[in-house]
């Protein structure tokens, strides 16, 4: 989607056409972006338009290059003057209302799943307070993202470690089996001597 003239990629029977777009659309199955961010942007909107902050529900990365290639967005309630309105019950309610994501190629993100509803009381905040909150949300998502790295690291230098220390056992032992036949060696070697005398 493109912010400046309202120009949205989609998609129909599997061609790509480009249509206008009014700053009041919702997202619809079938829905295409031309990034995850465009994708994301649009959501954002839409949901400061309806009352409500998004978070992310979910990603799914490529095994081939670890890129996103699903991302769910959802609903995460409202806030009111700085205050939950969903409140935290003996057993929590999620609200439902998300879109799911998914890049069909480089290039081509796809809404394949919309959900509207919301289980709960809508406030449309001011653009100020969600700039700030958009500013903590990717800072939340950067520290996330390093923790990730920093702990498949950790446990990459783990798995390296125990395969290191398994071959030194196993060094150990070979040594040990070398020198105990060294040992016997010289014990049939000292008796051959002693018998010679």
């Amino acid at each position: 989607m493109d912010d400046q003239n309202g120009t949205m990629y989609t998609s129909e029977g599997g061609e790509t056409t480009i249509v206008e777009v009014s700053t009041n659309q919702e997202p619809y199955e079938g829905m295409l972006f031309e990034s995850e961010d465009a994708a994301r942007v649009f959501y954002d909107d839409y949901a400061s338009r309806v009352g409500f902050l998004t978070r992310v529900l979910s990603s799914r990365k490529s095994e081939r290059d670890g890129s996103i290639i699903s991302r769910g967005l959802g609903c995460r309630g409202v806030s009111d003057n700085g205050r939950k309105v969903m409140q935290e019950c003996a057993q929590r309610e999620f609200c439902t209302a998300m879109v799911l994501l998914r890049q069909e190629k480089p290039g081509s993100w796809v809404v394949k799943k919309f959900l509207k509803d919301h289980n709960h009381p809508l406030v449309v905040q001011s653009q100020k307070s969600r700039r700030t909150l958009d500013e903590k949300d990717k800072k939340i998502q950067e520290l996330t993202a390093q923790l990730r790295v920093k702990k498949r690291l950790s446990a990459a230098y783990r798995e390296q470690l125990l395969a290191f220390m398994k071959d030194v056992e196993d060094h150990n032992n070979h040594l040990s089996i070398k020198l105990q036949s060294v040992f016997d060696n010289l014990k049939v070697l000292e008796a051959k001597t002693v018998g010679f005398t």
